[in-house]
């Protein structure tokens, strides 16, 4: 398909639009089930956010067109985009098409190939293990609150190394998800409001200012920290003698972030900044998110988490979960891809067309902004069959070539998400953590509805956790002992 080419075919206009704000309202209070209902109206479908008109497509065929065939005419950018590019600044994810994002994902991507992953695996277990095994029985807990920090505390670890200072880490914990809301609120309201001197946003720069200053420290330890010229054999044959671990440990005091610090063309102290954030931020949200969802599904089947523990028990019996485990857990991954697809995580990302172009014999032109909705791919009932309905049985070898067509969680073509990989070994470790560490746990809050934030997040969600079978009490929303503040891991 020709990018000079036109269209005689109107685009279809989505109805509800209002005078001024378009269908800003409809986005603000019902923005999966609007985003779903636009598959009625075409494959690409015209709608207005305030007076700015934007094209939803609604056909994942269309949108590989836009992020594999014609990425070229389809660059990264729109409200989205430009809202958290002033969080980001110039990271992987937000800065623009072109020689800085090739160069950027060059030096990037060693440190999410799967060896080097493997290498962080002893250590990110170790770290989860500590952190949920810490959690009081029985006292109900914010669940999502939980997967944030517990996803941070094995990230910090996979990125910076085993010692990062406990201070450090505590601060992360507490100031990151202010951050995000902060990040949240200036993707929805219009950019001159944003610019505005007003309480909220001086706060959110005061935020992102002191994050940036944490990540310096956190640079500047791991530097100090990284391994020097490789020692002698002599050496470390001594070393072994006097201590069978310490070639571990000194393996283990590195992370994925000295593949930026050693590399040959390095980054600047804001590209490092930069690219730590918007790490940091796409390891947590959407990590965090999609463990809060599994664990939710999994309490209401007792089938799934039948099979999940007789799969963990077949691989590990009572022995602790290992990295090379996780490549063992078929079903374990079934569920979480399962969770990825009926939640997203990412319910709306933008792209801008480059130039006037022919998508699917509509005109799309030039400085447009382009929609497309993991979310809505994913409930496409021509791919996914009775789509609300969890089952994991989607992904067995059999089914899933039908339905990976319309899968679009990670993206697709040259800004796919670079840390796929480490997503699935983060969601599988942490997963099969908290099975072995808890041999049950319930809901004891009512059943979470989906709030479409950055991620569809769960609104509400506590579970209390049993070392043995609960009782019939226990099992009681209303009887279980009250919500107790959450702690970092390291203080609990």
């Amino acid at each position: 398909m020709s990018a000079h080419a036109s269209s005689t075919t109107p685009t279809p206009a989505a109805p509800g639009a209002l005078p001024l704000i378009g269908h800003a309202l409809q986005l603000a209070r019902r923005p999966l089930p609007f985003m779903t209902s636009l598959r009625e109206h075409g494959s690409v479908v015209r709608i207005r956010i305030g007076p700015t008109p934007a094209f939803v497509v609604t056909d994942p065929a269309l949108t590989r067109k836009v992020l594999v065939t014609d990425s070229a005419h389809f660059v990264k950018g729109g409200k989205i985009i430009d809202a958290l590019r002033m969080f980001f600044g110039d990271g992987l994810a937000t800065v623009a098409d072109g020689d800085t994002h090739l160069r950027n994902r060059r030096l990037i991507q060693p440190m999410f190939n799967k060896a080097h992953i493997a290498d962080r695996g002893t250590a990110m277990i170790d770290q989860v293990r500590d952190a949920v095994t810490a959690w009081p029985a029985v006292v109900p807990r914010d669940v999502y609150a939980d997967m944030n920090e517990v996803t941070l505390s094995a990230f910090l670890v996979a990125l910076f190394g085993a010692n990062l200072p406990e201070h450090l880490e505590g601060e992360f914990v507490t100031l990151m998800p202010k951050i995000m809301k902060g990040a949240i609120r200036q993707t929805i309201l219009p950019p001159w409001i944003t610019r505005l001197p007003l309480p909220a946003n001086r706060a959110h720069a005061d935020r992102v200012a002191q994050l940036r200053a944490l990540i310096d420290q956190a640079i500047d330890h791991h530097a100090d920290r990284s391994p020097g010229p490789a020692p002698s054999a002599d050496a470390v044959s001594a070393d072994a003698q006097r201590c069978p671990h310490a070639a571990a440990r000194t393996k283990d005091q590195g992370g994925l972030f000295t593949t930026l610090l050693t590399a040959e063309d390095p980054l600047t102290r804001q590209q490092l900044q930069d690219e730590a954030i918007t790490l940091l931020t796409g390891a947590i949200e959407t990590t965090g998110t999609t463990l809060a969802w599994t664990l939710y599904e999994i309490t209401q089947s007792d089938e799934i988490q039948r099979r999940l523990r007789e799969e963990l028990t077949a691989v590990c019996g009572d022995r602790p979960l290992r990295y090379d485990d996780i490549t063992q857990l078929p079903y374990a991954r079934q569920v979480l891809q399962e969770t990825i697809r009926k939640y997203g995580p990412a319910w709306m990302v933008t792209r801008t067309a480059a130039r006037d172009i022919d998508l699917g014999g509509h005109r799309i032109p030039e400085g447009a902004d382009i929609v497309w909705s993991p979310y809505l791919h994913q409930h496409d009932t021509r791919y996914f069959p009775d789509p609300d309905t969890f089952d994991p049985n989607r992904w067995t070898a059999e089914r899933a070539p039908a339905a990976r067509g319309s899968f679009l969680a990670f993206g697709d073509g040259r800004r796919k998400c670079i840390g796929e990989n480490f997503a699935w070994a983060e969601l599988q470790i942490i997963l099969a953590s908290i099975l072995q560490t808890w041999p049950s746990f319930t809901l004891t809050s009512r059943p979470p509805r989906a709030q479409a934030v950055v991620t569809v997040k769960p609104d509400t969600l506590t579970m209390a956790y049993y070392p043995q079978a609960p009782s019939t009490s226990h099992a009681n929303p209303e009887q279980a002992r009250p919500l107790q503040p959450l702690k970092s891991p390291h203080k609990q």
